[in-house]
């Protein structure tokens, strides 16, 4: 790893830690919720791909010493962290003993976060539901209007309260395989889906999409709304910038609320 000290200065006081920021789609939306984002990631060859997301620094390291580094913490006011997934993955769990081999960091991740004092933000797959405390579920369809089901859980710490995302009124697109009870709600997210889950994922114009790793990558990039990820299956592990925007809304409120009182 790259010792980051030599690379990046300290970002400017007040700013928002992007931590385990993958190619930047929780960071351009920080971004156009106008916070300035300085992203953490463990991979370097990330870095390219995250920084046309419009945050401001890339710092490769591991989360966890990231985040016990108090002289780097200091720097940031707010902090929105997304850790690694795959231990509670659909792949993990289609096949045995795998989910092991992966570190669970939701745990860590808040016990690091909550002695900061400064609201933070928790996001993975809805696998994680019973590691994180509280979170609200958030919809690419039911709650955004994107022609996509994935799901993610958002949970807040430090003072941070997230308000319940409101559903969309989004048209059905007319191109479409119907479910086949499309008013009933979804027990993930609560809202209906509209679209055979099935049939979620093929390929003609106007179908949702499903983005889970095998899709070809241009519905998926379009779905996702991230024109500058190159790889696709950077984009399958992504989370679109519009859930990032809803919490990072609420995250730079919390924070100016904070810096006023």
């Amino acid at each position: 790893m790259r010792d980051w000290n030599t690379r990046h200065r300290l970002p400017v006081r007040g700013a928002v830690l992007d931590g385990c920021g993958g190619i930047g789609g929780v960071a351009h939306g920080l971004v156009r919720a106008g916070l300035d984002v300085y992203g953490v990631d463990s991979n370097p060859a990330l870095e390219e791909d995250y920084m046309k997301s419009g945050a401001k620094g890339f710092y490769c390291r591991d989360i966890l010493e990231a985040l016990e580094d108090r002289d780097f913490m200091a720097q940031f006011s707010g902090a929105s962290v997304s850790p690694p997934c795959q231990n509670q993955s659909q792949m993990s769990n289609c096949r045995p003993g795998l989910a092991a081999t992966y570190a669970q960091l939701i745990g860590p991740c808040r016990d690091r976060l909550a002695p900061l004092g400064i609201p933070f933000v928790i996001e993975n797959v809805s696998g994680s539901r019973r590691l994180m405390n509280n979170p609200e579920t958030l919809c690419m369809w039911g709650h955004f209007g994107r022609h996509g089901y994935r799901h993610r859980l958002v949970e807040a710490g430090g003072g941070l309260v997230l308000k319940s995302p409101a559903a969309t009124s989004a048209d059905v697109p007319v191109d479409h395989t119907p479910s086949k009870r499309p008013d009933r709600p979804n027990w993930e997210c609560g809202q209906p889906h509209p679209v055979a889950a099935a049939r979620a994922g093929h390929w003609k114009p106007g179908r949702f999409v499903s983005v889970a790793g095998h899709e070809r990558r241009e519905p998926v990039r379009a779905v996702m709304e991230m024109p500058w990820a190159t790889r696709r299956e950077d984009v399958a592990e992504a989370v679109p910038w519009y859930m990032a925007y809803w919490w990072g809304t609420q995250l730079r409120e919390q924070m100016e609320m904070e810096r006023a009182a």
